[in-house]
């Protein structure tokens, strides 16, 4: 009885307190007479169908461009509005030619005239300029007689060392033999046997990633990484390892068996996962009702059970959990010619993933910074800005590709697993209330560039030109000189990443002279900043 009294006591001293603070606060504060706002007025916006080459005038598809590219002032208002965000620059003449050429490109392109349409589009393309191009990579050796004299000789030391059980004659040779001839497969697989035999693990993981890098077609050397990271427990890396090469790989006559591996691995990482879950099934009871008799709130133990059933449950579980909820939130956009043509990109990209599991649903935010995030299992959500501020329909290809290679690595459930995550995913969860901080994961930087590299493999699976995604970066670099681009803070190291894609695009002979998808790309565009406009005199009103 003592103590309830006491807790009443202090409970009114907290009301008197915040009521006192409050008075003081108001009464403090200058008084200013607030304008009369007059309702804004509704913007009517023209629905731009863009008309086909073949029976329109360059001068008639100028002023397409010109009006899809400049906001449109609603006639209804005659004095000028307060300045408020910088609007749109209105494209240049020779930026309306350039965009007619590529229209022009991927109607060749399309048609099937190939030469023709590349012929235009490395004229408007300009050449990569802040990446030196490499040398050019040897042809993979497999055989050991297929060595130069002096690697014959590192080989043959290593294969002594290894009889005579002598560490030194061993790891010395096979350094100098993958430092010198990293061309020959056999060298850094064996390398990396022996430095795990001599256990030093880690080294022999940095060994075979490095030759992995620079022969990713490799099966030998793939299955040599994979096996070593199972070995070592990895079983999620090993698993995206395999998928990797799986997907990126499909005429290999030994596919099917890496996509086994990596479906192997990937059970062998979920098997993992429910052991440490339900090892802290007691634990999150136990919080919870701690939780309970501290506050009187059920939220607590009936959030642990619900978050610990959902992750036993996958990725897939996870993803439409939060995805169910963040549309409420979000407010998505619900344009059928919008979300088809989204759709209709990414579930180009999804096929292409080998990832039959997830069900994939792209979603489109009424949102005008150029951004784009993923949920586990396969849900993505694009800003209506990334639509309304890329060039091209290769360009925001290559931002959903990106996205999508994050669920088809199973990066975001990695981290909502790990052990640090674990104890604390109520909070991401609708009995949570905050699902904002799941959509901001911070990925590591491998696995920001798996998903780079990931993803502009998918975009050039699918028929875009290969710079899409390296295009859109530098996009992202122009529109936001003063401020870091919304997508690339969570992002890091923009530049450092665009000098990679080139580099992965030149290093692998991809093709940037392909379908751009402008035309297209520019149609939507308008409807998108229509509905973006319309948005924004609704906030307007309230």
């Amino acid at each position: 009885m003592k103590r309830t009294w006491k807790s009443l006591l202090l409970a009114c001293n907290w009301v008197l307190l915040s009521v006192g603070t409050s008075i003081l606060i108001i009464l403090t504060q200058p008084t200013a007479p607030v304008p009369a706002q007059e309702p804004a007025a509704s913007t009517t916006v023209e629905t731009i169908n863009l008309p086909s080459l073949e029976t329109t005038k360059d001068q008639k598809l100028r002023e397409v461009l010109q009006r899809s590219s400049t906001p449109e002032a609603s006639p209804e208002v005659s004095e000028p509005k307060k300045p408020e965000s910088p609007q749109e620059p209105t494209l240049s003449p020779e930026e309306i030619s350039r965009q007619l050429k590529f229209i022009e490109a991927d109607r060749l392109y399309l048609a099937g005239q190939i030469p023709e349409a590349q012929k235009i589009y490395r004229q408007v393309k300009e050449p990569f300029a802040k990446t030196s191009v490499p040398e050019e990579r040897k042809a993979a050796i497999l055989d050991p007689t297929q060595l130069s004299p002096g690697g014959k000789v590192y080989w043959r030391e290593s294969e002594a060392g290894i009889a005579t059980k002598l560490q030194t004659r061993t790891v010395v040779p096979l350094q100098l033999l993958v430092e010198q001839y990293p061309e020959f497969i056999p060298g850094h697989i064996r390398y990396a046997e022996v430095l795990k035999q001599y256990d030093r693990p880690k080294e022999a993981l940095d060994i075979l990633e490095r030759a992995s890098s620079l022969y990713p077609d490799q099966p030998q050397l793939i299955k040599a990484r994979v096996t070593a990271l199972a070995g070592e427990k990895k079983w999620m890396e090993a698993s995206l390892a395999a998928r990797q090469f799986a997907i990126l790989n499909r005429e290999d006559p030994q596919a099917a068996e890496f996509t086994n591996l990596a479906e192997e691995n990937l059970e062998r990482y979920k098997r993992h996962i429910r052991a440490e879950i339900r090892g802290n099934v007691i634990g999150n009871i136990i919080t919870g009702a701690l939780g309970y008799a501290l506050t009187g709130s059920l939220v607590g133990p009936f959030s642990a059970i619900d978050s610990t059933i959902i992750l036993l449950q996958g990725e897939r579980a996870i993803g439409d959990s939060v995805a169910k909820e963040a549309k409420k939130q979000l407010n998505v956009i619900t344009d059928e010619p919008v979300l088809a043509y989204v759709n209709e990109i990414g579930q180009k990209l999804a096929k292409i993933t080998g990832r039959e599991e997830f069900k994939y649903e792209f979603f489109v935010i009424p949102e005008e910074s150029l951004n784009a995030f993923a949920l586990p299992g396969g849900k993505i959500f694009v800003n209506a800005g990334a639509i309304a501020k890329t060039n091209s329909e290769a360009e925001l290809a290559g931002l959903i590709g990106h996205e999508l290679s994050h669920v088809v690595l199973s990066h975001g459930f990695q981290l909502v697993t790990q052990g640090n995550l674990i104890s604390n995913v109520t909070q991401y969860l609708p009995l949570g209330g905050t699902i904002g901080q799941l959509f901001a994961l911070s990925y590591s930087r491998d696995m920001e560039r798996q998903a780079d590299t990931l993803g502009t493999r998918l975009i050039v699976a699918s028929g875009y030109a290969a710079d899409g995604l390296r295009n859109l970066m530098v996009t992202l670099d122009k529109q936001q000189k003063n401020a870091p681009p919304s997508w690339l803070s969570s992002h890091p190291g923009g530049s450092e990443r665009v000098s990679d894609l080139e580099n992965l695009i030149i290093r692998s002979s991809y093709n940037r002279y392909a379908y751009e998808g402008v035309g297209h790309h520019t149609e939507i565009q308008a409807r998108v900043k229509k509905l973006l406009q319309e948005k924004k005199a609704r906030d307007e009103k309230k």
